[in-house]
């Protein structure tokens, strides 16, 4: 599963000293906190709130309804030096919310970003209600773009496959807590090597980094390099997998590749070399982030 874009590192202020348990209040620590992580994160509040609730052991919106005048428990601090350290909120955490669902992650898996609903929202616009009947999601990671489809469309069941086996137990593990493991199956394999089944929906976030690119600390040092670099031109993958693509599609069904905001153009070109017809779709900010095929030839379905 591969990964947005995102900002080159920037140098790093020494830190300040943590905030102590017994005396100061959890309004105060979440100030002084967001002040602590603005040169770690881009949402130094929502950061330091969503530490303070795991801490606490309660929801963020728990937190600010009915903590804010609590002692800091004592294990604040703790969890804040690991984000000032540049680990993602997401592996202190253990969580992370994707499209409806809330999914547990973990070091070796990489973490969903929501630039990666494009690839739902567009098949929402394809399918509709309806729905799609079979997904199949290469390269699944945490499980997050299969089990996001599957609670958009209850009748629908589907496949994962990823090569690491760490991503497939954390993939299990999230279709259980979702109460989808009859519906959800995952298998190791290298992308769609080995499978005969045609599916109505093909959903795939591989690794498009390209070797040796500038990442930020909570990226490089923390998230699996396999899920991210796809050798010098972050295109490697897309060549291995497009071409098993059209033979696993069903009559009248869509793929949707997640794709670095610069790959448009070049792999819109391995579709057509495999006799695909691609779209481009952008996220909310606006940047090229899914190469689309429709089996029709169209962007939606016929009446």
């Amino acid at each position: 599963m591969g990964m947005s874009d995102t900002a080159p590192d920037q140098e790093q202020p020494p830190h300040r000293p943590l905030p102590q348990a017994g005396g100061e209040k959890v309004r105060t620590a979440l100030t002084n906190a967001a002040a602590l992580l603005v040169p770690v994160s881009d949402t130094p509040r929502l950061d330091a709130e969503l530490l303070m609730a795991h801490a606490l052991g309660v929801s963020r919106e728990t937190l600010l309804l009915g903590h804010l005048d609590d002692d800091v428990p004592n294990g604040f601090g703790p969890l804040l030096a690991r984000r000032q350290s540049h680990e993602p909120l997401a592996y202190i955490t253990g969580s992370r919310d994707f499209w409806t669902i809330s999914l547990a992650v973990a070091p070796g898996v990489l973490i969903p970003r929501p630039d990666s609903e494009t690839l739902i929202e567009a098949a929402v616009g394809y399918f509709g209600a309806d729905g799609p009947k079979r997904i199949l999601d290469l390269g699944t990671g945490s499980g997050a773009l299969l089990l996001a489809a599957l609670s958009e469309w209850p009748s629908a069941t589907g496949l994962g496959i990823d090569a690491s086996p760490a991503a497939l137990v954390i993939a299990q593990e999230n279709a259980a807590k979702l109460g989808l493991v009859e519906r959800a199956h995952f298998l190791p394999g290298n992308w769609a090597e080995g499978i005969e089944e045609s599916f109505d929906l093909i959903l795939c976030n591989p690794p498009y980094i390209e070797t040796g690119a500038n990442l930020p600390e909570q990226v490089r040092d923390y998230e699996p390099p396999t899920a991210l670099f796809a050798g010098v031109d972050g295109l490697d993958d897309y060549r291995e997998l497009i071409p098993h693509l059209p033979a696993r599609l069903a009559p009248g069904g869509m793929i949707a590749l997640e794709i670095g905001f610069a790959q448009a153009n070049s792999v819109s070109g391995l579709f057509r070399a495999s006799g695909l017809y691609p779209q481009v779709r952008q996220d909310l900010g606006s940047r090229d982030r899914a190469i689309l095929h429709f089996s029709l030839g169209i962007g939606q379905k016929a009446s």
